[in-house]
């Protein structure tokens, strides 16, 4: 890697992390469309996305200080067990659960064969249709005038239907933002509520995975010198101001848009990765 790639992958995981657009699918084709790489490899983008999950951190701050509060006050009895935000911080919990499992489960496919182009072009095909459906179920429940559910209805069981959804990101191509708020959507959550609770849902898992490859890699210091660590640097810090941006910009527009110019963006990419793959011009195989 070098400090250009550092710099677009920085900016480029902050673009599209927040977005039902799949980072993990923009960091792979970047990088091996314009670096002839595998995008940093799938450690880069895990310490990448620690920029991008401060950027939720700073952004829902008081909400997280009073989830934990909450959280922290039900375990000594200080907080009545029913409280919404003591609730919020079980339901995150419990909603992270098959991501971590299958992650550990599923650690060697999704470093490897799943970062194959094939799979990640089909995936972003694939995922644009199912969230085009749950847009189309959530307009039609709203023009029949049917209840949205906000969070404070989120039961234990949606929570962790919500935590499969999440998931399936592990899947390059698919989208934590995109598989876990179609997901909302398909169980009658508002888009703001759905997609709330997909970047609360987000941050233990992320940041976990995050820290155990920046574990992992200053374990192996011996093999990474100043320049990379000053790489890495740069574009965690570039992904989390950018990532800050668009996480605002994002709560503003799904409060009254629907999700249709993402799922025509996730056809015209996939399409043009499917025609770039099958004359030859990039390589579909992991670096």
């Amino acid at each position: 890697m070098n400090w250009l790639e550092a710099v677009v992958l920085g900016i480029v995981q902050g673009l599209t992390e927040f977005l039902p657009i799949s980072s993990s699918a923009h960091q792979l084709l970047v990088g091996r469309v314009f670096f002839d790489n595998d995008g940093g490899g799938a450690a880069f983008t895990a310490i990448n996305q620690l920029g991008t999950e401060t950027a939720v951190l700073v952004y829902f701050w008081k909400d997280i200080v009073r989830i934990i509060k909450g959280w922290f006050g039900s375990l000594r009895g200080h907080v009545a067990k029913d409280d919404p935000d003591a609730r919020m911080g079980w339901l995150v919990i419990i909603g992270t659960l098959p991501i971590g499992i299958l992650g550990i489960l599923f650690k060697s496919a999704i470093e490897g064969t799943l970062r194959n182009l094939w799979i990640t072009a089909t995936m972003l095909l694939v995922f644009a249709l199912v969230i085009m459906l749950a847009d189309v179920v959530s307009d039609k429940r709203v023009e029949e005038g049917h209840h949205e559910k906000g969070l404070d209805e989120l039961t234990w069981a949606d929570g962790v239907k919500y935590g499969f959804f999440q998931a399936l990101a592990l899947i390059p191509g698919v989208s934590r933002s995109g598989g876990t708020v179609a997901g909302g959507l398909f169980m009658g959550y508002s888009r703001p509520a759905a997609a709330r609770y997909s970047f609360l849902l987000a941050i233990p898992a992320v940041l976990s995975s995050g820290l155990l490859e920046l574990m992992d890699v200053i374990s192996k210091g011996k093999d990474h010198d100043s320049g990379s660590w000053g790489m890495i640097a740069i574009a965690t810090l570039l992904a989390f101001g950018v990532g800050y941006a668009v996480i605002s910009w994002f709560m503003r527009y799904i409060s009254t848009h629907n999700f249709r110019p993402f799922v025509i963006y996730r056809i015209a990419i996939a399409l043009v990765v499917f025609g770039l793959l099958a004359t030859g011009t990039i390589d579909a195989a992991v670096n």
